[in-house]
């Protein structure tokens, strides 16, 4: 893999979209999956960054998550070749098979809000934030 050198808004988008992304699928993967089971457990997968400078990168994901009542919190580790980055996010269900909420990621105090729509075993996940977004697939 050939590293890349990004300036610094590059690397706070790349982390803020892959660590939203992964942590709203991680959410909603388990709830489509049975209605009535905790959510707890590991997902993984991929997809793209899109950093607002047009630069774009390929990203994989893990994530973990868990439930206490209606609000699902995540913590996801995402890599691209410029670098990789943990984040953490806080999820609601807001319709039938999809969640929205906000991330967080402390290693560049970046926040932005997530969207996840679940099929099946596997996530549609999005990312936005003023440095940039990000598509991924998640699956268990």
């Amino acid at each position: 893999m050939v590293g890349l050198k990004l300036p610094f808004s590059n690397t706070v988008n790349l982390g803020m979209t892959l660590g939203a992304i992964l942590l709203a699928a991680a959410f909603l993967a388990p709830q489509a999956r049975s209605e009535g089971a905790p959510l707890s457990g590991s997902w993984s997968g991929g997809g793209s960054v899109l950093y607002s400078d047009g630069h774009r990168e390929q990203a994989r994901c893990r994530a973990h998550f868990s439930q206490s009542g209606p609000v699902v919190s995540v913590e996801a580790l995402c890599a691209t070749p410029s670098g990789s980055v943990e984040q953490s996010a806080r999820l609601r269900r807001v319709g039938a098979n999809s969640y929205s909420g906000r991330f967080f990621n402390p290693q560049f105090n970046i926040t932005g809000s997530i969207h996840i729509t679940v099929h099946g075993n596997t996530q549609s996940v999005s990312l936005r934030s003023g440095s940039g977004s990000a598509s991924l697939t998640l699956r268990h």
